[in-house]
């Protein structure tokens, strides 16, 4: 049987990691905002160490950016292998020139990163149940999309009038 690296130690994946983590994150804030003061490095990594201590000594803060981090290794995989492939079969780089396209990826980026902050969070089945499960909610998610289109519709009319 093979033995356990540091790596894979607990005290290292559950506390030494998601301290440094944090305390890289709260420290480049702090640098780059400059919120107590040009050149005060030694404060902004006072601070950073705090919150990262405090960070690591709290289970479900830690859990959640477990999860979201975990969602991001294997989001950045999945956008790696689909750029890789698009290089492959166009030869040449993905560029969004159309405004109508970047709003459309960069809402669809809202919606997951929601998602998974649910599901990271663990609460997506409660949400999921308030917002569909509800003698009231196809009622509601009915008149929701009517207003939808209807506003749409509207939007594409006073644009072509113009």
């Amino acid at each position: 049987m093979a033995g356990e690296i540091f790596l894979q130690n607990i005290v290292f994946t559950k506390f030494v990691l998601p301290f440094l983590l944090i305390f890289f994150i709260v420290f480049a804030i702090l640098e780059k905002t400059k919120i107590f003061g040009e050149d005060k490095k030694q404060i902004n990594a006072l601070i950073a160490f705090i919150i990262g201590l405090i960070f690591v000594g709290v289970a479900f803060p830690k859990e959640v950016v477990e999860n979201l981090i975990l969602f991001l290794t294997v989001a950045l995989v999945v956008v790696f292998v689909f750029l890789i492939l698009w290089g492959f079969v166009s030869g040449k780089e993905l560029k969004i020139e159309s405004t109508g396209l970047r709003w459309t990826v960069g809402i669809a980026i809202l919606v997951v990163v929601i998602i998974s902050v649910l599901w990271a969070t663990g609460i997506q089945g409660g949400v999921l149940d308030l917002l569909f499960g509800q003698s009231w909610s196809g009622t509601f998610w009915t008149n929701a999309l009517f207003v939808v289109l209807v506003g749409a519709a509207l939007a594409l009319i006073l644009k072509s009038s113009k």
